[in-house]
């Protein structure tokens, strides 16, 4: 029994010798985007699977990331303001954002919101200004590659607004490249976001060129405009062809602009296996109720929304994967 037992030690041994060995090393590279997909570190494939917290304008509960991870998601988006319309987020609260995130096994996407609608929302800061506010944080966000990606600016213009997003999205990128920021780098699309005019849609190639870690991430968010499966698939599929990574960053079940295609959105994701985020998950002010996928902050009262992302064909439930920094599970198996 005495050598049995040994032998066994030593076997125990020699096998997690071996698995030590071939431990993914993450490190400083992070998330990339590869061949029209996110990968992480060791190369696996990253499906971003979640749902946006509207941060600096409702922070929540303290139980906000674990709720959300109990939700199914993979990962979160979170607002941060710049300080224009809201005090601006400190660095300190950007770590704390950071450490429930992974303290919760969730990528964290952060965006700067209060460039919303820049040229129609009075106030809104400029992408330029965004990217002030992102070097005021470069020591909390370095060494953090792996956990989180960079939303530049939110929906950095508002409808038929004539800005250039094509040399300002460029002169962003490598404002943070030179800073030394090497995260994912998501940028969102022009026009509210839902891109009305196809500017990011027929010059994504240009700008993803231009970066020189050949890292963005393309952010489209269907609302109104993308009320039918062929609108989806009409907008999304330049994207797969040209292998250009693209994101769903926001969208809905109905909005009061017209009525977005949720399950068109979610099904053309789920095939190509492209991220999404639902918005959003509570906190909307009352005119934008609708759009709360959990009542008042409480994870049990969800909304009709919330149901149909969490648990309904194609959801967060049924195609969500962990990252594999935490372990890569697939989450529907967690509940």
């Amino acid at each position: 029994m005495l050598i049995r037992a040994a032998f066994l030690a030593l076997l125990l041994s020699l096998l997690g010798a071996a698995y030590v060995s071939v431990e993914p090393a993450y490190g400083a590279t992070g998330i990339k985007a590869t061949g029209g997909h996110l990968v992480e570190a060791n190369g696996e494939r990253l499906v971003l699977r979640g749902v946006n917290h509207g941060y600096y304008f409702n922070k929540g509960p303290a139980s906000v990331f674990a709720d959300i991870k109990a939700s199914g998601a993979n990962s979160v988006r979170v607002a941060l303001s710049s300080g224009t319309a809201f005090p601006a987020t400190s660095p300190a609260e950007v770590a704390g954002i950071i450490g429930q995130c992974r303290a919760n096994r969730l990528i964290c996407v952060l965006d700067v919101h209060d460039t919303m609608g820049y040229g129609t929302e009075p106030g809104a800061a400029t992408i330029a200004h965004a990217v002030d506010y992102w070097l005021t944080l470069r020591k909390v966000l370095l060494r953090q590659e792996s956990y989180v990606v960079i939303n530049i600016a939110n929906e950095p213009s508002g409808h038929a607004v004539n800005t250039d997003w094509i040399g300002d999205t460029k002169t962003a990128i490598q404002r943070l490249r030179t800073a030394g920021l090497l995260h994912a780098i998501m940028v969102d699309a022009p026009n509210w976001g839902n891109d009305s005019f196809n500017v990011m849609h027929d010059h994504a190639a240009e700008v993803f060129a231009s970066d020189p870690e050949h890292n963005t991430i393309f952010d489209v968010h269907m609302y109104g405009p993308f009320n039918t499966a062929q609108k989806v698939a009409d907008y999304l599929d330049t994207y797969v062809r040209q292998r250009l990574p693209i994101v769903v960053g926001e969208f809905s079940s109905i909005h009061q602009y017209g009525d977005p295609d949720e399950d068109a959105i979610m099904a053309y994701c789920a095939r190509y296996d492209l991220g999404y985020l639902g918005w959003a998950w509570s906190g909307n002010s009352p005119e934008y109720h609708y759009l709360d996928m959990v009542d008042g902050f409480k994870a049990a009262k969800r909304t009709d929304w919330g149901r149909r992302l969490i648990d309904g064909p194609n959801g967060l439930r049924q195609t969500s994967k962990e990252a594999g920094i935490y372990g890569g599970f697939w989450l529907a198996a967690r509940r």
